[in-house]
């Protein structure tokens, strides 16, 4: 394994439960005492908490729940979701980083977690990987009242697992992993699934395989884990050696492309048919208007469907066009067969649409059976009504229906990333 290993100096820093964290530092109160969550309690006792602060979680709350799951013997502090507040604290947040490294040794993995090559300032700060951090750390928590903590390792995949399963616990919140940690600290986790990168699918494969622990999965044959699980069994068998070979600086140079578009949302109350045919073509609308945007169109249609937290359960399926096609009729209809297919009259609580196999949308191709008159000039409509929205709003221009009390795609668009800005 030597010859694989990295021995490079990568910090991951992660900022603590960071909506409440920014609440907290707005209104002058210490995260590690305040009973707060950041959610909408006007939306009723189904609102989705989007953090709870670490004081909440050393109680056992976890950081994602509805409203009604929350403890009803504490004074628990609502603060409304202020997504663009947030946004400013990450962007603020990044300077300070950058004043102590170089862009391209900077990789930002989402809005409150990055990654920091420490390896060449070792000796221009003339101080351990550990005393750079924890420097980085307190002027965060100096500038913005926001605390941090941080795994330290030889490779990006060390750094994050020293994050995950030991800083926490930390006085200082810094873990330090090195590949001799592996056996004792790595081996003895149980269940898989709290390993970055073992979901809870991948999770039952391996029990399946007799596999329990890390150290399981270590200590077995990866010929018979490939034959298994593929390229994604391998890696994983990896890994739980210490083993990652990604560098942070090609990360950076990755130029991405999206290979698909998808939307999901999960609903502040019950829903049945037909009223959540409504919220399937809002949905529609947005994937094919990003797809007008791309000028792409897609092959294959995804839907799916969650049930409520005492049904649980679900669906998700795809379909595969006989043509790709960026029209909302024609993807509109491909969801409502799946639904139909697959659905059993349960109260409906999430819904994702997405699509994949994209082309580019000059590649259309009329049918003999199609109304071509009919079918541009839907398509021209539409590419004037995205010119509208991009102009004037995404609101500016909506379906009739969506004055119905069904309807989420007005409140919706006021959002960030699905939530209040």
């Amino acid at each position: 394994m030597e010859e694989y290993r990295l021995h490079k100096h990568i910090m991951c820093i992660d900022l603590k439960s960071f909506y409440a964290s920014v609440e907290c530092s707005l209104l002058g109160l210490d995260p590690f005492k305040t009973p707060l969550v950041v959610a909408d309690h006007g939306r009723g006792g189904g609102s989705i908490v989007l953090a709870v602060t670490p004081y909440l979680k050393k109680l056992g709350v976890p950081n994602r729940c509805r409203i009604y799951e929350l403890p009803k013997n504490l004074k628990i502090i609502f603060q409304k979701p202020r997504m663009e507040k947030y946004l400013e604290y990450s962007a603020k947040i990044i300077e300070i980083y950058l004043q102590f490294v170089a862009e391209e040794d900077l990789y930002v993995y989402s809005v409150d977690e990055v990654f920091m090559d420490l390896t060449h300032y070792l000796d221009y700060y003339n101080k351990t990987d550990y005393a750079i951090a924890k420097m980085i750390m307190d002027r965060v928590y100096k500038e913005t009242r926001v605390y941090s903590s941080c795994g330290i390792g030889p490779n990006m995949l060390l750094a994050k697992l020293a994050l995950d399963l030991e800083s926490k616990s930390q006085k200082d919140f810094i873990a330090q992993w090195d590949y001799a940690d592996i056996p004792q600290k790595l081996w003895p986790i149980t269940p898989l699934s709290k390993m970055w990168g073992i979901g809870h699918n991948m999770q039952a494969h391996f029990n399946k395989m007799g596999f329990y622990t890390v150290g399981d999965i270590a200590q077995a044959d990866v010929k018979r884990i490939k034959k298994r699980l593929g390229i994604i069994g391998e890696e994983i068998y990896y890994h739980t050696h210490g083993i990652d070979m990604s560098v942070m600086q090609d990360r950076l140079k990755l130029k991405p492309v999206s290979k698909s578009y998808g939307t999901g949302q999960t609903l502040f109350r019950d829903y049945y048919k037909p009223e959540i045919f409504q919220i399937i073509l809002e949905m529609v609308d947005d994937v094919c208007r990003r797809l007008r945007i791309a000028r792409k169109q897609a092959r294959t249609i995804h839907f799916g469907i969650g049930y409520g937290k005492e049904i649980g359960g679900g669906f998700a399926r795809q379909i595969r066009l006989e043509q790709p096609s960026q029209n909302e009729s024609v993807i509109y209809r491909a969801c409502l067969k799946l639904f139909d297919l697959h659905y059993e009259d349960n109260p409906i609580r999430r819904v994702h649409v997405g699509v994949s196999g994209l082309t580019s949308h000059q590649d259309y191709q009329f049918s003999l059976f199609e109304d071509v008159e009919k079918v541009v000039k839907e398509q021209q409509l539409f590419w004037a009504m995205d010119d509208v929205k991009i102009r004037f709003g995404k609101n500016s221009v909506v379906r009739t229906s969506s004055e119905t009390e069904a309807s989420t795609i007005k409140a919706r668009n006021d959002m960030i990333g699905g939530h209040h800005a």
